[in-house]
């Protein structure tokens, strides 16, 4: 019989090579969940929030869900939990892939790095032993390469990495793992490149996860996996399209930002759709571990066989750059994983720069003979390599992310984000909801915080009018809460198409022997995004902070479906502060002890 958890955290000093083996708190581990819960816990609890993010007292916890790894579908979740270089609050990036059921699988609930490696470093984790190794004849590697050399060292292990990117402390740099998979958002490899760590290898024996209760889980699983088979978008639109069915779908909302937000449709979307992807250049589907779902893309590019662009790369590079080249975006994907870049903030900022030059801020001289110019199938590949190698003046600022590129050129009003991170693919003007979770996703510009796309686009729970302000608030409050539970249990998002808390409290309590409701969980969700609001707090977070470029609000859509929207944020913040509890963007001391996080 097990809990789902394997009771044992490895703490790795890099600065000292020490490396400790510290007992779980189980207690504490049920109250917060796991994954991004409890790596909140411990990083706020360490007093994370005040240092320097790229200081060697900064600290990276690479950490599994009690469900990671378990006979659970989807389970194959990792997070790494940090303090955000871009900005300046918290980090926590989610990956899929193999490597987060292997670290479950060697034994090890989290991996804690702290300090500075004198030199460029790896860490080797081979079921019970953890050793440092020397990763310098490694050093500007790209990822896939690195993944490949690794494992003619250690065959059998998974490889997680960071790229030339990650190396040069890029705010934008992800970490990668299993070739194309990717921790991507928050600059959580620029984090990595602060201390000197090239890669993570783990290799494990052991290939099952003991539950509390055998039977309820495999109960569970098949009542899961029944409802995933036979919902539309988890049995249907992502298998056969993957993300990027979503392309057409949300462009014909009229809420697909196109030239850096200037407008919302893009006429030329279907060619960068999931159907044209599928039947142009698909190769076959690729699903992350104990996944049902299968919503990964293989392509081609050139004589390459590389992992294919989400919906999220194929707007941000497509649409919002004004390029209907999907081979283009397809390459340009490629290097964002080989250079170890975030595919969503990379075109983001490359779209806001394609802004400053066709208004004539940025100058054909700083360009370096790759002009900026919307629609450049060219510009879009070039400047991602560009920005991955840190080469130039100027890609080296682009590399930072859109907030900081604009702000040197003055014009702040150009970036499309929120506390310094790009917003993704759904214009807040014509989707109402989706604004109120990027003005208060504790990470900044983030949809998968609170996916408010499901009810007011895909209908699903329920069909919302995506249009109006009513309601709202309440509604982004338990997506946000749920997806907290979904994160922190080692779970795929996209599962909660087909699933709901009360599938979720039959999951954990199988696999943990905890006694969840629905309700509680729920519960349990809040608390953890509350906790994470204190880190902000404590990091120096302003209740400004939870705001929308003033395009959104002042801007109406121009063009197409959703013409003459504007954002209602002016509405629907004061509404959500008021449903969970929070005074000027932070929780009272009441919803501190209601969840008992007070001090």
């Amino acid at each position: 019989m097990g809990t789902g958890y394997n009771g044992k955290i490895a703490r790795i000093n890099l600065t000292t090579g020490e490396i400790t083996t510290e007992t779980l708190d189980l207690e504490l581990a049920k109250r917060f969940i796991g994954g991004r819960g409890l790596g909140t816990k411990i990083l706020y609890d360490e007093g994370v929030a005040k240092v320097g993010p790229l200081s060697p007292e900064n600290k990276l916890i690479y950490i599994t869900g009690p469900m990671t790894g378990t006979k659970a579908p989807t389970a194959g979740r990792y997070m790494v939990v940090t303090k955000s270089p871009l900005t300046g609050m918290i980090a926590s990036s989610n990956s899929g892939g193999k490597w987060g059921g292997k670290l479950k699988y060697a034994g090890w609930d989290a991996l804690i790095v702290e300090g500075r490696a004198e030199k460029l470093s790896y860490i080797n984790v081979e079921d019970e032993k953890i050793e440092i190794l020397d990763a310098q004849r490694y050093e500007g590697m790209m990822s896939e390469k690195l993944d490949e050399e690794l494992k003619k060292v250690h065959p059998s292990c998974s490889v997680l990495n960071i790229g030339p990117a990650g190396e040069h402390q890029a705010l934008l740099a992800a970490i990668m793992n299993d070739k194309d998979r990717a921790a991507g958002r928050s600059g959580v490899g620029a984090v990595m490149g602060s201390k000197n760590l090239k890669a993570i290898t783990v290799s494990a024996q052991r290939t099952v996860i003991p539950a509390a209760d055998e039977e309820a889980l495999k109960a569970a699983f098949e009542d899961c996996l029944k409802l995933i088979r036979e919902n539309g978008v988890t049995g249907g639109g992502l298998p056969t399209y993957g993300t990027a069915v979503l392309v057409n779908i949300i462009n014909n909302t009229g809420s697909f930002p196109t030239r850096n937000w200037q407008e919302s449709y893009f006429e030329q979307a279907d060619d960068t759709s999931g159907e044209t992807l599928k039947e142009k250049y698909l190769v076959k589907n690729a699903a992350c571990h104990r996944c049902p779902i299968a919503c990964g893309r293989v392509v081609k590019v050139g004589d390459k066989v590389v992992g294919g662009p989400e919906y999220e790369p194929l707007w941000a590079y497509g649409g919002n750059c004004g390029v209907n080249d999907l081979n283009a975006i397809d390459e340009a994907n490629m290097w964002c994983n080989e250079y170890g870049l975030d595919a969503i903030s990379t075109p983001c900022t490359i779209a806001a720069a394609m802004e400053l030059y066709d208004k004539g801020i940025i100058t054909e001289e700083e360009c370096e003979g790759m002009p900026l110019a919307w629609g450049s199938a060219a510009a879009i590949v070039e400047w991602t390599k560009r920005m991955g190698e840190g080469r130039g003046k100027l890609a080296r600022l682009m590399a930072d992310g859109s907030y900081r590129l604009c702000e040197y050129y003055q014009h702040p009003e150009i970036s499309m984000s929120v506390k310094k991170q790009e917003m993704p693919a759904y214009d807040a003007r014509g989707i109402q909801g989706i604004g109120i979770t990027y003005a208060t996703s504790n990470r900044g510009g983030c949809h998968v915080r609170g996916y408010m796309i499901s009810p007011e686009v895909l209908g699903l729970p329920e069909q919302l009018d995506r249009t109006s302000v009513e309601g709202k608030a309440k509604w982004c409050m338990i997506f946000q809460d749920l997806t907290a539970v979904i994160d922190s249990m080692g779970l795929c998002l996209f599962s909660s198409f087909a699933l709901g808390a009360p599938n979720y409290a039959a999951l954990l309590n199988a696999g943990t022997g905890t006694s969840y409701t629905p309700e509680e969980l729920l519960v349990a969700g809040e608390r953890i995004y509350n906790l994470e609001r204190l880190f902000n707090k404590a990091a120096g977070m302003r209740p400004e902070d939870d705001r929308l470029p003033k395009r959104l609000m002042e801007e109406p859509i121009q063009n197409g479906p959703s013409k003459g929207q504007r954002s209602r944020i002016d509405v629907t913040l004061p509404e959500y502060y008021k449903v969970r509890g929070w005074e000027n963007a932070f929780p009272t001391e009441e919803t501190l002890k209601r969840l008992g996080l007070e001090a």
